[in-house]
């Protein structure tokens, strides 16, 4: 986790901010004056702590969108690191190469032993680059396909951590075929017979989060969103500019509560007082304790009614409305 001075914020953070160079301004005044000033930091602690509160609590469409793409927030490999042990990272498709946007291994997450995936996202310019920003190539997917196999040849569970803000829409990837990898992966991921969790930790956008987003369970961290398109692209085709994103993000309907109330999601799991960024430890704990009953109960179920449980559950989502034609020849 980033030190305090390394820390950013965002502009509705600020708040949290000017708290803390208050409670760093104190602390150097009473290491150079050498009176104790521990009540007055205890105060400001506690106001961080309220305050934390305060914005956490009323948080924007928008604003979750922009806590999820926070440049502190924990990525795949921190979850994996701080749930899990002996994780063993597995490399390849077996046909392009190897893709660094999409991460995966069986791990120990608690008595478990489990397969963990995910789309990881770097941390600064070179590994941003390295990891294509979480964007993953045909071979990232049909890599995620290989291990989910390899899961179910050894009757593993599955764990997936989707992070990502879509698929990568590069001509090469379209030329190795984007779409059917993807397209492959949910008709994949709807038989396999072990039990699967796909948890929403950052961004969830469009066929990019789908492709490893087939599940028993699908859940989402609390600042997440979950959409078919980014705010700024819906924006962008609708307005034809990117001013309209907060707009956008409200009348898409992306948070987890939105998510929730649809039906398209089974949980949203909190995260730690003023976001997952705040505390790695404490939103590792979270969702471990999340995963390790919810993977109890799972194998609990047999094979064949966790697929036909998983069918259902995915052919009955949506609503609509039919309307009578009126008229001939319509």
């Amino acid at each position: 986790m980033p030190q305090l001075s390394n820390r950013q914020f965002l502009d509705f953070e600020k708040p949290i901010k000017d708290l803390y160079d208050q409670i760093e301004q104190i602390k150097a005044t009473q290491e150079k004056t050498k009176t104790d000033m521990s009540s007055a930091i205890a105060a400001l602690e506690t106001k961080v702590i309220e305050t934390k509160k305060q914005i956490t609590a009323n948080l924007t469409p928008w604003q979750k969108v922009q806590l999820s793409r926070h440049p502190d927030r924990p990525y795949t490999l921190k979850y994996i690191e701080l749930m899990c042990s002996n994780f063993i990272e597995m490399h390849g498709d077996r046909n392009v190469r190897d893709d660094k946007a999409m991460v995966g291994g069986f791990a120990q997450l608690g008595e478990h032993t489990v397969m963990m995936i995910g789309q990881q996202k770097g941390n600064n310019t070179k590994t941003r680059q390295l990891r294509n920003f979480g964007m993953a190539n045909p071979e990232g997917y049909r890599k995620a396909l290989r291990l989910m196999k390899l899961a179910e040849k050894f009757n593993k569970p599955i764990v997936t951590l989707i992070d990502t803000p879509g698929a990568y829409p590069g001509l090469e990837a379209e030329e190795r075929g984007q779409g059917e990898a993807i397209a492959r992966n949910i008709y994949e991921m709807i038989s396999l017979k072990v039990p699967i969790i796909c948890v929403i930790i950052g961004e969830g956008a469009s066929g990019g989060a789908l492709g490893i987003g087939v599940g028993d369970k699908v859940v989402m961290m609390e600042n997440t969103w979950y959409t078919v398109i980014s705010p700024e692209s819906c924006s962008s085709i609708l307005w034809r500019s990117w001013d309209k994103k907060e707009v956008a993000a409200e009348q898409l309907r992306l948070t987890g509560t939105d998510m929730l109330n649809f039906g398209l999601v089974d949980d949203v799991i909190p995260e730690p007082l003023g976001g997952a960024h705040w505390d790695y430890e404490g939103a590792a704990e979270i969702l471990k304790n999340y995963l390790l009953p919810v993977l109890e109960d799972l194998k609990k179920i047999p094979a064949q009614q966790r697929i036909d449980d998983r069918i259902e559950k995915f052919g009955k989502m949506g609503f609509w409305e039919e309307t009578a034609t009126t008229g001939t020849n319509q």
